[in-house]
């Protein structure tokens, strides 16, 4: 049985794991420049770089160009500190690099000219992104241009006024630290949410999901069935006519989130988790016209799709119609329609597109 759960996430958290091989490189060298010096060190950073890039190229035919201006980086850094005797050109390098970072990131969240959604073709290959992703994204974004900007500024200061060790532990061990310890707040924060998230989907109406047959394939709360995720669950439509085939409608309620204001059928509701179809229609007649001791015919099942949702739709008739009443908030009022004043309304926005389409389907056998 396959239930409800999201997708995964594309945050900056995603985004920096993605990019983390980029800044081995860096790590690379300070490690092997405090064992073998400046000149080796660079050697076996550049060389470490070029075996990402091999690696990368073997796996998955493509140049990593984050790694490769890394690399380029310490090179061209690197060999102005050996010429000039001076090291700190080459200690302003993760500084240079987090400074194109940041701009990278302040005008992928303040300007209309996302390079970050750019850069996600290349490094978030299958993973699909929604609306509400794109807004979690944003935000951890945020989280991570200030962390960038916080980091770079230790790591110019470091440079210029600090030891050589203290840079190098600045520029390596604490930018991990950071944002390891940036992951984990954000793990912890994230638990919480989905926990709350889920005691909220708990008490609400959970509905079945089925396949094009009507065969029970999972379960999902009523409010993630019409989030646009087109989760196919079955709906009852019941249609009351009199002995002169006038059609009772209900006016939708100005409040209702879909088509509010609008008539529509006389009956029409979800099937809740674990209930049956007769159990249903008789539970949505009564609490929306009333209606009680009533017989209902099945006439037709069929899909039907709108913006928020996707709907098996199984259609009953009845001509029990004395018994109507109005008595729920669900139902602003009800009445009978002719089929002149069906017809002269059609097209009006006076009714619920999905009333017009069941109509016309409907019209030859019971119209």
């Amino acid at each position: 049985m396959r239930f409800f759960f999201e997708k995964e996430k594309m945050n900056g958290r995603t985004l920096f794991l993605k990019m983390l091989p980029g800044f081995i490189p860096l790590l690379v060298f300070i490690i092997a420049d405090e064992i073998w010096g400046t000149e080796i060190g660079l050697m076996v950073a550049v060389a470490v770089g070029l075996l990402e890039m091999i690696y990368t190229w073997l796996r998955e035919k493509r140049i990593d160009k984050f790694i490769l201006f890394d690399t380029g980086l310490i090179v061209l850094l690197g060999g102005v500190s050996i010429a000039l005797h001076d090291d700190l050109f080459f200690k302003l390098k993760p500084g240079l690099i987090e400074m194109i970072l940041c701009l990278i990131l302040a005008v992928s969240i303040w300007s209309p000219l996302n390079i970050v959604g750019g850069m996600t073709k290349r490094y978030m290959k299958g993973i699909e992104m929604n609306d509400a992703q794109a807004a979690q994204m944003r935000r951890s974004l945020k989280a991570m241009f200030f962390i960038f900007l916080f980091h770079t500024a230790l790591v110019f200061y470091s440079a210029w006024f600090m030891s050589k060790e203290a840079w190098a532990f600045i520029s390596g061990g604490l930018f991990y630290i950071i944002f390891a310890a940036y992951f984990v707040f954000e793990w912890l924060r994230q638990r919480l949410q989905f926990k709350k998230q889920q005691n909220t989907l708990e008490e609400e109406e959970w509905l079945p999901l089925v396949d094009d047959q009507g065969k029970v394939v999972g379960k999902a709360p009523r409010s993630v069935c019409h989030k646009g995720e087109k989760l196919l669950h079955p709906v009852v439509h019941l249609h009351v006519l009199n002995p002169a085939k006038h059609l009772f409608l209900q006016k939708r309620p100005m409040n209702k989130l879909v088509q509010p204001g609008k008539w529509d059928t006389a009956v029409g509701g979800h099937i809740s988790y674990g209930e049956d179809l007769e159990i249903s229609l008789k539970r949505e007649a009564f609490e929306e016209i009333g209606l009680e001791n009533f017989s209902a015919q099945h006439v037709v099942t069929y899909k039907w799709e709108s913006d928020i949702e996707a709907e098996l739709v199984y259609v009953f008739v009845t001509y029990d119609y004395k018994n109507i009443r109005i008595h729920s908030d669900e139902v602003e009022e009800g009445k009978f329609w002719s089929p002149s004043q069906l017809k002269r309304n059609m097209g009006k926005e006076v009714f619920t597109p999905n009333f017009e389409y069941e109509y016309q389907m409907l019209k030859g056998k019971l119209f």
